[in-house]
Formats: structure tokens, C-alpha cells, sequence
């Protein structure tokens, strides 16, 4: 299920009851967010390998592959082990079960039956901090990017055909008598020059 007009941050929402499931819809799907829906582990397992998603809601008891296992795969690829997940169970009376989940991997740990407010203030504190992650990814990438194209082993040459272009267009507008394009030529060789200067190029001699 897609939550419409959803942000891009999707939430893995793993139980094997689907009466569950619609009752994490239910909650959830106010935030705006794309809601996935998978019945069991490995369901869930192929929905990580099909989509980036920004937070897993894991359901401990199910048939099969359980909460822990489930979780214990998701961490040991190198693609998913940085998501964050959070579990659900209604296993009240066994507290030890937390500690468990920690150890698997988990960031939060919910009972059953969870406060609907508390859950969806959790669900929001973790896709803002997906959010921030992904943001300092990208300008971690541009700056990354700015840094490769400043240390080109081509850029002094570069710089040098265009200041040799500048001056030539203001030769050519010089020649001409066209004071408006001389101007423009002599704005653009001054642009340049600074340039070659913030960059520290040396002009060839």
C-alpha cells in the first residue's frame, strides 16, 4: 500500500495478521509516508531488496522466520544494515524479550497494545532523522563532486585557454571599435582572471 502524495521516505510494516497490518495503516497513514506491507520475514526480506526504505515496524512472534531472525538478516546486508527498526510484540510479560531485540539489531521496542500517538511520534522522530541523513548524504556527494573537479589535472589548462580566449575576444572587439562588445570582452577577461587567481593557476610562461 502507498500512502498518496507520500513523501519518498517508506516504512516496512512486517506481521503475519493482516488484521495487524490494517491497523498499522490505520495509524500511520496520516504522516504521509508510503506504507509496504509484508507478511513474513522473507517477504519483508524481498521487499528491502526491491526499495529503499527509511524505517522496518517488525512483528517478533510469526511463523517460521521470527522477528529476531528476520532482523539478524536484515543486519548482516551491507545494504539494509543501517535501517533503522523498531519492534512490536505482545509479549508483555517476558521483558527479557527487549534485551534480545536490542541484540538483534533493534532501535526501539514497542508492547502491545502501543499508544497510536506514541507510535506514530516514534515513526516521525526516525524518518526526520532519515531525512537528515539523506541530505547530508547529497551534500556530501556535491561537495565530494567540487572537490574532484578542482583537482583536475586538466583544470590549469582549462583555466589558461580561457583567459587566452578572453583576451583574444578583447583583441578582436578592439580591432572592431565596437566599444559595447570591447566592454563585455574586458568584463569577461577580468571574470577570468579572477578566477585562475581564486584557483591558484599559474599562467604558463
Amino acid at each position: 500500500m502507498s500512502s498518496p502524495g507520500h513523501s519518498g521516505a517508506a516504512i516496512l510494516l512486517v506481521d503475519d495478521l493482516p488484521e495487524n497490518l490494517l491497523a498499522l495503516e490505520a495509524i500511520l497513514s496520516g504522516l504521509g509516508h508510503e506504507l509496504v506491507r509484508a507478511g513474513s520475514g522473507p517477504e519483508a526480506l524481498k521487499e528491502l531488496l526491491r526499495r529503499d526504505i527509511a524505517l522496518i515496524l517488525l512483528d517478533v512472534q510469526m511463523p517460521g522466520m521470527d522477528g529476531f531472525e528476520t532482523a539478524a538478516q536484515i543486519k548482516a546486508r551491507e545494504r539494509t544494515q543501517d535501517v533503522p527498526i523498531v519492534f512490536l510484540t505482545a509479549i508483555d510479560g517476558e521483558r527479557h524479550q527487549a534485551f534480545r531485540g536490542y541484540a538483534a539489531g533493534a532501535v526501539d521496542f514497542l508492547f502491545k497494545p502501543f499508544d497510536p500517538w506514541v507510535l506514530r511520534a516514534k515513526v516521525e522522530v526516525f524518518l526526520e532523522l532519515f531525512r537528515q541523513r539523506r541530505e547530508l548524504a547529497t551534500r556530501t556527494d556535491e561537495l565530494a563532486a567540487a572537490r574532484a573537479a578542482l583537482s583536475r589535472d586538466d583544470l590549469p589548462a582549462r583555466a589558461h585557454a580561457a583567459l587566452q580566449a578572453a583576451r583574444a575576444a578583447c583583441e578582436a572587439a578592439e580591432a572592431g571599435e565596437d566599444s559595447k562588445i570591447l566592454a563585455a570582452a574586458l568584463e569577461t577577461l577580468q571574470e577570468v582572471e579572477a578566477l585562475t587567481e581564486a584557483l591558484g593557476v599559474r599562467r604558463p610562461g
